[in-house]
């Protein structure tokens, strides 16, 4: 794997990563492909913990590694590792290329969580409410270095591959935080923010797994170019979770993003709309953030809308757009898996709507 071998040392990774739940769903029938992936990710959970706490002053690493040490799904990993088999999967710094892009999304939950406020992440205290906000923002900016350092040992290719997508995400962060400008469609800004927040990691992931294992150039750019798609429709399928899932399914409260006033794809669609059935909702909107009093009816309305109707289909192009990226791409495992990916992303949003069964 290159440099870097104090990753080998410590415990071993946990069992029961979300990611390899996920590929249990997405590699039904493949029982070899199943187990040597999940095998990978085993290995990448090590490395990212120790790479995590990779700081001189254990103090320091008790800060860098408290959300790797919480968990999280591991997607990003998930996809290294299915874009590196497309190449030869076994290629020195695969799993290196996997904690990079690991790294870089936990660095940015820090940023994000001082940004937004949030208290909790992955069921524990966020950093900036355990260490404050400058230690988090420290904190994150340590881990964007330490990716760096890695991608460094890795060569020119996942270099730039890892700076590609670092400034696309802070890009992002940082047109949400402005808003968009006074004369800029704000669908438009919306996607420009999801593009940089969201795809632009899952793109790098399934790049940086790709030209890592040597993969063809043009396997490459295809699934570079699925994984932009695959992170919109993520975003969108998220923004649908929040006004249509049970919080019994998901943990989090319905509605959050809607006491928050924040511009998810349904909500500025349902402002631009000029349904006469969607007036009332409209209304509810226009003042910002819903008020907690009115969110049952606000989520009633949404229901029913036009607009999530709109959005639900939004997303399945973009899902439609991933699954043509792949279509030129041999009939691997690893391809089967990312085209199951896509149809899990549509089935969750589908599944959200309806009742639980009690």
């Amino acid at each position: 794997m290159g440099a870097g071998h104090e990753y080998g040392a410590g415990t071993a990774a946990p069992s029961g990563l979300p990611a390899a739940r996920l590929l249990g769903r997405l590699a039904r029938d493949e029982p070899e492909f199943e187990t040597r992936m999940q095998e990978s990710l085993e290995r990448a959970e090590k490395w990212l913990r120790a790479g995590a706490h990779g700081a001189l002053d254990p103090r320091v690493g008790a800060l860098t590694g408290h959300l790797a040490e919480a968990g999280g799904k591991r997607l990003r990993p998930l996809l290294v590792l299915l874009g590196a088999e497309f190449g030869d999967p076994l290629a020195d710094g695969v799993t290196q290329a996997a904690v990079i892009a690991e790294l870089v999304h936990i660095a940015s939950l820090y940023h994000d969580d001082v940004m937004d406020g949030a208290a909790t992440r992955h069921g524990v205290p966020s950093v900036h409410a355990r260490f404050g906000e400058r230690a988090a923002v420290l904190g994150g900016d340590w881990l964007l270095a330490r990716a760096a350092q890695l991608a460094a040992e890795l060569g020119p290719a996942a270099v730039h591959l890892n700076a590609q997508a670092a400034g696309r995400l802070v890009a992002g962060q940082l047109r949400e935080l402005a808003g968009p400008a006074p004369d800029e469609d704000r669908v438009t800004h919306y996607f420009h923010v999801a593009a940089g927040k969201t795809a632009a990691l899952l793109a790098m992931a399934l790049g940086i797994g790709a030209v890592q294992a040597g993969a063809p150039a043009p396997a490459a750019a295809a699934l570079t170019e699925c994984g932009e798609q695959l992170g919109i429709a993520f975003q969108i399928a998220d923004d649908l979770l929040d006004l249509t899932s049970p919080a019994e399914l998901t943990g989090k409260e319905r509605g959050k993003d809607l006491l928050a006033g924040v511009a998810s794809l349904p909500v500025l669609l349902a402002r631009e709309g000029t349904d006469p059935a969607d007036a009332e909702l409209r209304a509810l909107l226009a003042a910002g953030p819903v008020p907690p009093a009115a969110l049952p009816r606000a989520l009633e309305l949404f229901e029913r809308s036009a607009a999530l109707a709109e959005t639900e289909a939004v997303m399945h192009r973009r899902l439609d757009r991933a699954r043509s990226a792949l279509a030129g791409l041999p009939d691997l495992p690893a391809r089967r898996a990312l085209l199951a990916l896509c149809d899990y992303v549509a089935l969750r949003t589908s599944l959200s709507r309806k009742e639980p069964q009690g």
